[in-house]
């Protein structure tokens, strides 16, 4: 992406953050399968965690962005609360998997970042918003693949505490 076409998605995002999109899924409701490629060089399928280990998938607009930055760092710095709990977690976009390499590398990310370009999982879960990026909005997935929650009201800069708050308040097992 050169330059200008990133300051204007920037501020397209920018605008977005302040729009929120709902998604027609529901709690009760069984979460959209999906396989997507990471930045730890593997491939996730939410099927492969049924009926094994509750999920928290963390969908955000767009890789080095500003709130998408704040939350990332968030669940760097404050990612032990979250493995406390006997789940697996990952933030997803729309972005290109070159993209989430780079975002990754700069936020030392120590989690995977899930790509999917093509909106296949995105559109499944129904986050994609009116200007084709991904809404930020926060699914948790109990062990029997059923959505727990749906966390639209996302703090970029507490996501991990809050994160941590709601799997407790959800009941997750601990470690």
């Amino acid at each position: 992406m050169n330059i200008l076409t990133r300051t204007i998605s920037t501020v397209i995002l920018a605008l977005t953050c302040c729009v929120t999109q709902a998604t027609d899924l529901k709690v009760g409701d069984m979460a959209p399968d999906f396989t997507m490629k990471a930045t730890n060089g593997k491939s996730y399928q939410l099927s492969h965690y049924r009926n094994r280990q509750a999920v928290v998938l963390a969908w955000y607009p767009m890789a080095n962005t500003r709130g998408c930055t704040l939350e990332c760092l968030s669940l760097v710095k404050d990612g032990a609360l979250i493995r406390q709990y006997d789940v697996s977690y990952f933030m997803a976009s729309v972005d290109p998997l070159e993209d989430n390499l780079d975002f990754a590398k700069k936020t030392k990310a120590d989690f995977p970042m899930l790509s999917d370009p093509k909106k296949v999982a995105a559109n499944a879960f129904d986050v994609v918003n009116l200007f084709g990026v991904a809404s930020r909005v926060t699914f948790y997935i109990d062990k029997a693949g059923r959505i727990a929650k749906i966390d639209q009201d996302i703090n970029a800069k507490t996501a991990a505490q809050d994160i941590a708050d709601n799997l407790k308040t959800l009941g997750m097992k601990t470690r």
